[in-house]
């Protein structure tokens, strides 16, 4: 997981701050080696006029005559008197004639004139030159012409001084600069550790609203999760801030385009479930109408078998609205959140046996029986009329829809943990998806099933899914031998009831 922003921006600062102090440091130290060197060489500028002026030797050529030993000593006492410098007496080609120390260890005999001539002439400072000592190496210097002698026929030569010499290079980098760059380096560190920690204070301050923004909305992600997992607990994730924001930010817009999707849907679903409850209510109500109209009209005047009929006809159709207005308003009140099971302790063998017997007492056709082995005594615990109701449901619907004299037939099994209604019919068998929804536990009604004449059924079978499964239990299909519909109605057992299972 990757570090936090805060951690991060002190990590890069850091970075940049140790760049920024080796780099004013490499400046500094540039800076003070330059400003020591120009002022070394302004303090030495007249350096090699003075040696001219007071010891004529120097300037005399070493071949005219045999006073090379007081040339050699007078180089000798300069060296002596300064060893940090380097003279040399040149001709008037630039070319190194004598040397105040062993001429072995001359490599560049030839020295540059052009920064001798504009030393002379008094150019900026500083100024470098060749050091004969090293190839390819400048160093700063003094100089100075020869004065010219009467009868000369050559130009004069040049007295060379370099300032730096090998020897004050070697002292001053093994002693001064060491413990200038030691407390130098000592004081950097000191300041770069201080600027670090209020540095890291202050990223710390100024990035506290962004890690409280990010886990805000950790948080809310999290907690939506946390609901579409069932409540199950998860760790709040930790990292970066902003790489969490980005997160929160994807996860939010995936959630609101998904809210707008499902309200969309909601929206087509509930306007295409008005317009088939119009389609349903307009057949009987219009029919109903027709038949008051009918019964209303004097002339001319109607029969009492054709009054008889339009009345008959007439309840027919009331009673369709009727029916599918009640069973709207009971699929609509279990699908409420505020809805509340009343629970109580009953005896479930004896709901089903007068749900039977009340079919059987209105004569239907085909008839309603009870079939198989009686059960014995079976006790669920749960809501007594909405459980009657979802078995009504189910043995009104297999009435309505079964074909010739074959009864409707309806049987109980149970086992250790759960007991099962079957209603059975020889009818046309139900709708292949109406069939797989039930089967997988999908909603009947999500979404609204179309019939090919307009309007939507199932609602009987909706009301009967949705007690089963605020119950805890299952309505599904099972398989028929001779065709028709057998339906499956699972409520689980009372906990503290272990009905015997039947031989």
């Amino acid at each position: 997981m990757r570090p936090s922003f805060s951690r991060r921006i002190s990590v890069a600062f850091a970075l940049l701050l140790t760049g920024f102090g080796a780099l004013v440091a490499l400046l500094g130290w540039r800076l003070a080696a330059e400003h020591e060197q120009e002022a070394l060489q302004r303090l030495s500028y007249g350096l090699a006029r003075h040696i001219v002026e007071h010891w004529p030797a120097v300037s005399r050529p070493a071949g005219d005559v045999a006073d090379r030993a007081a040339l050699e000593e007078v180089l000798h006492m300069l060296m002596v008197v300064n060893p940090g410098i380097e003279v040399y007496v040149l001709d008037a080609g630039g070319r190194v004639r004598t040397f105040s120390g062993d001429p072995s260890v001359v490599r560049t005999p030839q020295v540059d004139l052009l920064p001798v001539r504009a030393f002379l002439q008094g150019a900026p400072l500083p100024m470098r030159g060749t050091d004969p000592r090293a190839v390819g190496e400048r160093k700063i210097f003094s100089a100075a012409m020869f004065p010219p002698r009467p009868g000369d026929v050559r130009p004069p030569g040049y007295l060379y001084v370099v300032l730096e010499g090998q020897e004050r290079a070697h002292v001053s980098g093994s002693v001064g600069l060491r413990r200038v760059w030691q407390t130098a380096l000592l004081m950097a560190a000191v300041g770069m550790i201080a600027t670090l920690l209020l540095g890291a204070r202050v990223f710390y301050t100024l990035t506290r609203p962004l890690r409280q923004l990010a886990e805000r909305m950790s948080l809310f992600n999290l907690s939506g999760r946390a609901e579409a997992n069932n409540g199950d607990a998860m760790q709040r994730p930790v990292g970066d801030e902003i790489n969490a924001i980005e997160t929160s930010f994807d996860v939010m817009a995936q959630r609101i385009a998904g809210q707008a999707r499902e309200q969309a849907e909601q929206q087509a679903a509930h306007r295409e479930v008005v317009a088939n409850v119009a389609h349903d209510l307009r057949t009987p109500l219009t029919a109903l109408h027709g038949h008051l109209e009918a019964l209303g009209r004097r002339d001319p005047p109607l029969t009492d078998n054709d009054r008889q009929r339009h009345v008959a006809t007439a309840l027919a159709q009331s009673e369709k609205v009727r029916r599918l207005s009640q069973q709207l308003f009971e699929l609509a009140t279990l699908q409420s959140t505020d809805h509340v099971v009343q629970y109580e302790r009953f005896r479930l063998d004896e709901l089903v046996t007068d749900a039977v017997q009340k079919f059987e007492l209105s004569a239907p056709r085909p008839p309603v029986m009870l079939d198989g082995k009686p059960p014995g005594r079976i006790e669920i615990n749960g809501d007594l009329q909405l459980i009657e109701r979802a078995l009504t449901n189910l043995i009104d619907n297999a009435i309505r829809h079964a074909s010739g004299a074959e009864p409707v037939r309806v049987s109980m099994q149970h086992d250790e943990l759960e007991v099962r209604v079957i209603v059975a019919d020889r009818g046309p068998g139900l709708p292949e998806e109406l069939a797989r929804r039930l089967d997988s536990d999908q909603p009947v009604r999500d979404p609204a099933l179309q019939r090919r004449g307009g309007g939507f059924g199932g609602l009987g079978l909706a009301i009967a899914q949705r007690i089963a499964t605020v119950h805890g239990g299952s309505l599904r299909t099972q398989p028929t031998l001779h065709g028709g519909t057998r339906l499956c109605l699972a409520f689980p057992l009372a906990p503290d009831v272990i009905a015997p299972v039947a031989k």
